[in-house]
């Protein structure tokens, strides 16, 4: 019989089938799917999240990790049936227009799901109404953009000061992130956060949120 901590740690090593065998156990053993979750996924995908950032696992792994982990939530979710899962937040994430690189944003976007957020994906090479719609539409609390060009690094300032002239900035945090971005570049353009890798992009948005 897998126990919580185990469970947490099958999430580490990535192992899908394992992952699901063992959530599947502890459910039918009649623990709290929400504990499953909370005790036993979650905790297994933030130590991945440490040891990516320290840099003893890499993308690969880390991706394992994160559909490991969401192969258990949905057996999780199954099991809740009505209840609404509490969400952390929700954030609209996309790589700006003309930047076509969706390996870093869709990484954020498992690690942020996993750590309990909704997320509204624009994909890539997303205009600044895109970002400005989906403000007006689905009310986040974030909003994510990325950039791995220096040319298109300033749709991300586009996309700040056409959610002031809006009158949404106030309402939103915004983070963004991509290899040629920095802190200073975050602090020049207005942006309420910067992270350079998937674990601090989760950390990040929980503290604004905070």
């Amino acid at each position: 019989m897998s126990s919580l901590k185990e469970l947490a740690e099958l999430v580490i090593t990535g192992d899908i089938q394992k992952v699901k065998d063992a959530t599947k156990q502890l459910l039918e053993a009649g623990e709290d799917p929400l504990r499953v979750i909370n005790e036993g996924l979650i905790p297994g995908i933030n130590e991945v999240g440490v040891r990516f950032k320290e840099g003893e696992m890499f993308v690969p792994e880390m991706m394992m990790s994160a559909q490991a982990m969401k192969a258990g939530v949905e057996l999780a979710k199954e099991k809740i049936g009505g209840t609404d899962i509490p969400t952390a937040g929700k954030v609209v994430m996309g790589s700006v227009k003309g930047d076509l690189h969706d390996i870093g944003k869709n990484l954020v976007i498992m690690m942020l799901e996993s750590s309990g957020f909704s997320i509204v994906d624009l994909g890539v090479d997303a205009p600044v109404e895109k970002f400005v719609q989906a403000v007006k539409e689905h009310k986040p609390q974030v909003v994510g953009m990325s950039a791995l060009l220096t040319t298109t690094m300033p749709v991300m300032q586009e996309v700040i000061r056409a959610l002031d002239k809006e009158g949404l900035r106030s309402k939103v945090k915004v983070v963004i992130g991509g290899a040629p971005v920095t802190q200073e570049y975050a602090e020049e353009i207005g942006a309420d956060g910067y992270a350079p890798d998937a674990g601090t992009a989760v950390e990040l948005c929980k503290q604004l949120l905070n």
